[in-house]
């Protein structure tokens, strides 16, 4: 490509010859109205010509002077396809005029290959979701914490040209000099080669930006050696369709700190420098070049800095990302979920972080990370987010190793464990699902691997890490191999598997199938027909008591298989506890289980019959066993108030002894 700082995305053959028909830019270019700008083209000329740097050259536009001939890249041709107004609303911005403008004539156009700016837009299009495109970014500057990153900043700022709302994110890592920069803004080149690295395909930062807004100015310093480079790079789709090119070209400006003489100078030729400064104070937020180099202030000697603007907006007009509503977040407007459900539990499931996250950044940002060291920090419009864990919002945990089969055999290297319980908001919430991260990022939040008509699965949350799997290129689900279907089958086994040992505390029965082939003709069926107990004896007991109960009972039952005496005993309190039972009326009710039953035979039963009347003979064992245990921590408790006072009683006469005995040392005096 030579020194030119023109970065062509589009030949893969430098020295082929095109004959395009050269056009001069237009002075104004189709905005939202409300931010539309009203710059003459004559105020434009006088700005680029009153303000270029102090090189000696002319400051013309690249376009009026044509093709460099040393450089094939003339950014001045046009293209095949008529060009479009450029519209604000994202999804529409991709949709060209049909019209045929001026040909072009290639010669040996089988090896002549390019990228037409339209796939730029196309290429956004994988993100569905904006703040999708957000974590792609803060993605580059956590890959920045092995060179040094201490934080990020995502901040609301303002276009100078016409006050629009801009996206601000800037890190202060390693930076980038210029051919890092130039690799940044093509496609497909990646340097980060760390297996703790989250970026891996070298197109997140197109994606991303011009997912967010139609253009993107990026600012990078980088320190090397005691060398200090600058660099600026220009990715504009509004530039590139209202100009009619027919191959995406980002103009980029370099400069070096001169330690000699304490001032700049610039890098790869002053030619190719002045056609491409022209172009940044033509389509960039900034009209001059000391603008330009005065957002370098607060970066430092390493660091990069993005803007984002001409920000995308919704069908009505309105910016897709809020900035209002909240002054310390960043929202997606008008994608709050109403929940239908009971007006009781419907404030508890619409402010659960499950559903928050879909439009508050903060929300998202708070969960986007598994951990990352501690030094480095996310810093949201001034406020430091603060990550959280949602395995801390779960109650009855429990830990599941997976190691998947990886080439036919299971591997030690690929075991990850999952932690899945219940939230503690349930029942209420009507939630559920896996939250699988990648290399400490989540990729598919709240996973629903499960679909219930009867409530199995609801309430249950699951967090893992599976880095065994690899994520797409947008980094919001996981490819579609067979390792990722078979993670899926034991996700879904292990839901039903956790909701049927533990459903009974929340008051839900166990809805078991019975399977073809198991039914026994020769032993009865039992069928349970509960007694409804009084409000006085359910007030008694609850889902939760029964739960820390239950508990305590299985560590009992490891004593009680111990000694036969010990069971006796048990028995014995349980006919001195008989008279009680209606106090206590069945504390299995809730958990589907009924002590007080009426039975009535059938002509088939089944093995589980048996196993549920043996389950509520050992529960009522091991209630009664905690009722001992209940009873002798009273006592203790009481033994433990008996000594305190005892204690309080010996301090009082410490001190009346001790005003005594002061008392008489003054006497002898």
């Amino acid at each position: 490509m030579g020194p030119t700082e023109i970065v062509d995305l589009s030949s893969d053959d430098e020295s082929e010859t095109v004959c395009l028909k050269a056009v001069k830019l237009e002075g104004d270019f189709v905005t939202d109205k409300r931010y539309q700008s009203h710059t003459t083209r004559q105020d434009s000329e006088e700005n680029l010509s009153s303000t270029g740097p102090s090189t000696g050259h002319s400051n013309s536009s690249v376009l009026e002077q044509g093709p460099s001939p040393v450089d094939d890249t003339g950014i001045s041709y046009v293209s095949p396809i008529g060009a479009a107004p450029l519209c604000r609303q994202f999804w529409k911005a991709g949709n060209y005029d049909d019209r045929i403008g001026s040909k072009v004539t290639v010669q040996n156009a089988k090896s002549y290959l390019h990228v037409h700016p339209m796939f730029l837009h196309s290429n956004a299009t994988s993100h569905k979701w904006a703040f999708g495109a957000v974590a792609e970014l803060l993605d580059n500057a956590v890959d920045e914490i092995q060179s040094g990153a201490t934080f990020v900043i995502v901040d609301k700022t303002s276009n100078p040209r016409d006050g629009s709302p801009a996206l601000l994110i800037q890190d202060d890592g390693g930076g980038m000099d210029p051919e890092a920069m130039r690799r940044c803004m093509s496609f497909g080149f990646s340097d980060k080669k760390s297996q703790f690295a989250i970026g891996r395909y070298g197109n997140g930062f197109k994606t991303s930006t011009m997912r967010l807004g139609a253009d993107a100015i990026v600012f990078s310093c980088h320190l090397n050696n005691r060398i200090l480079t600058q660099s600026i790079g220009l990715l504009s789709y509004t530039y590139l369709t209202q100009t009619q090119l027919d191959r995406i070209v980002v103009p980029m400006v370099n400069y070096e700190f001169d330690t000699s003489t304490g001032s700049l100078k610039v890098l790869n030729g002053n030619e190719h420098f002045m056609s491409n400064l022209s172009l940044l104070l033509r389509w960039s937020p900034y009209s001059l070049e000391a603008d330009l180099l005065k957002q370098f202030d607060d970066i430092g000697p390493h660091g990069t800095k993005i803007i984002i603007y001409n920000l995308w907006c919704n069908d009505d007009g309105s910016l897709e990302l809020d900035f209002d509503t909240d002054s310390k977040d960043i929202r997606i407007a008008g994608d709050i979920k109403r929940i239908d459900t009971l007006k009781a539990w419907k404030s508890i499931n619409e402010n659960h972080i499950a559903n928050r996250f879909r439009y508050s950044l903060h929300v998202y940002l708070s969960i986007l990370y598994l951990k990352i060291p501690e030094p480095f920090q996310i810093i949201l419009r001034g406020q430091v987010v603060k990550l959280h864990n949602i395995a801390d919002d779960l109650k009855y945990p429990q830990f599941v190793k997976y190691a998947p089969a990886i080439g036919g055999s299971a591997t030690g290297t690929a075991l990850t464990v999952t932690t899945i319980g219940f939230l503690k908001e349930a029942p209420q919430v009507n939630i559920h699902g896996f939250n699988v991260y990648h290399k400490n990022r989540l990729i598919l939040p709240f996973w629903q691997v499960v679909s219930y008509s009867d409530s199995r699965g609801r309430g249950v949350v699951g967090i893992l890490q599976a880095d065994f799997i690899e994520p797409t290129h947008n980094k919001q689900d996981f490819e579609r191999t067979s390792l990722f279907q078979k993670l899926e089958v034991r996700l879904k086994q292990m839901t039903w598997e956790y909701w049927d040992t533990h459903c009974t505390l929340f008051g839900y029965k166990v809805k078991r199938k019975i399977k073809p082939g198991i039914i026994s003709m020769q032993k009865p069926v039992v069928v349970e027909k509960p007694v409804v107990s009084n409000k006085r004896s359910s007030s008694l007991f609850n889902a939760e008591a029964y739960g820390n109960s239950f508990q305590c009972s299985k560590n009992l039952q490891r004593l009680e298989q111990g000694s036969q005496n010990k069971r006796k005993n048990t028995r014995e309190l349980v006919n001195l506890l008989d008279a009680q039972k209606l106090a206590r009326t069945n504390i299995v009710t809730s958990v589907g289980f009924n002590q007080n039953k009426q039975t009535t035979a059938t002509p088939a039963g089944t093995v589980e019959d048996q196993k549920n009347l043996h389950l509520i003979q050992q529960n009522e064992r091991l209630r009664a066993k905690c009722l001992e245990f209940e009873k002798t921590g009273e006592e203790l408790n009481l033994k433990v108030a008996n000594l305190k006072s005892k204690i309080e009683e010996a301090k009082d006469e410490y001190k009346r002894l001790l005003a005594e005995a002061k008392a008489l040392d003054v006497k002898e005096e």
